[in-house]
């Protein structure tokens, strides 16, 4: 008997079991991304952007063809959705003839949420405004091949509260003893109801979430520094002089330096020269572009979470 889909819209969602056999599997294809082509045989995965895309849609398209299915691509113009045809109503058409949709479009969850409202076809957040959650997992797994594992790892996330961060935070509080201090700009941090559910798994599982707005007293054990562009895709700050307040954010050498053992991620795409200086990005310490490479291989395992066949 073969279950139905599984859907990720949010981090939240998920059980922390759930996240650790996506975050393996995510492993096990970056070691041999060869390892099971043929898991979605017979299967066809659309993908549709209405937002610009270079690490997510390519990681996606490519995985599910690796993984043995077809591919549709749907560009933002090419939907009825355009000329008013519901989301329910384009949702039930395209849950007659795909197993899965892998979607970023509007700002808000709800409409895939709405997406994800019929019993045949799993629908993947491939980004939304408020959370980013295929980059968390394409995250965790670069950081558990990095060091073997992810409990006890300490991340200094610095910049703005975006949708990756908010990510970021719901997936490394599931794991004992990690700690993420969130260092942004006072105005720019997390949503408060992320914030909270992060803190709340934190608690359940040994974790620490922190948020401060200054560059003071960087742990010096600290495992990962992390930043992302200052100004996000897709969205613009009301206050024409907020890069005033991202000034002192910016990850330099001497930022990296205070925590002398940490690597340095970015989500990418970067700016450099305003959250992260060309000699950090492109220097020893950075794992960035393992951490892109890492999109396929977590991309893989997310396909084969939420639209392979499964008895039970």
């Amino acid at each position: 008997m073969t279950s139905g889909p599984r859907h990720l819209i949010s981090l939240w969602d998920l059980s922390t079991e759930a996240i650790e056999s996506i975050v393996e599997r995510g492993r096990a294809f970056a070691s041999d991304p060869t390892a099971h082509p043929d898991v979605l045989r017979g299967k066809v995965i659309g993908v549709y952007f209405r937002k610009t895309s270079t690490r997510t849609r390519s990681a996606f398209s490519v995985g599910a063809m690796r993984l043995g299915a077809g591919v549709v691509a749907y560009g933002p113009d090419d939907l009825q959705l355009n000329t008013g045809e519901t989301v329910e109503d384009t949702a039930r058409v395209l849950s007659g003839m795909l197993d899965g949709l892998v979607a970023r479009t509007s700002a808000d969850p709800a409409e895939l949420r709405a997406l994800a409202d019929q019993p045949a076809m799993a629908v993947v957040n491939a980004m939304t405004a408020d959370e980013h959650p295929t980059q968390a997992l394409a995250d965790l797994t670069t950081l558990a091949q990095r060091f073997g594992g992810l409990r006890g790892l300490g991340c200094v996330y610095v910049g703005e509260g975006n949708n990756t961060a908010s990510a970021l935070a719901l997936a490394l509080s599931r794991f004992p003893g990690t700690s993420l201090e969130l260092r942004v700009p006072a105005g720019y941090g997390l949503a408060p109801r992320t914030l909270d559910q992060a803190r709340r798994l934190a608690a359940q599982n040994g974790a620490t979430v922190v948020e401060r707005h200054d560059m003071e007293d960087l742990p010096a054990d600290a495992d990962v520094v992390y930043t992302t562009r200052w100004q996000t895709t897709g969205t613009t700050k009301a206050d024409p002089d907020w890069r005033n307040a991202f000034e002192p954010f910016r990850v330099d050498s001497r930022v990296l330096d205070r925590c002398p053992e940490a690597v340095f991620m970015h989500d990418l795409p970067a700016h450099r020269g305003e959250e992260v200086t060309a000699r950090v990005l492109d220097g020893p310490r950075s794992i960035a572009f393992e951490q892109a490479r890492n999109k396929l291989h977590s991309a893989m395992a997310v396909l084969e979470w939420s639209v392979a066949d499964r008895t039970g």
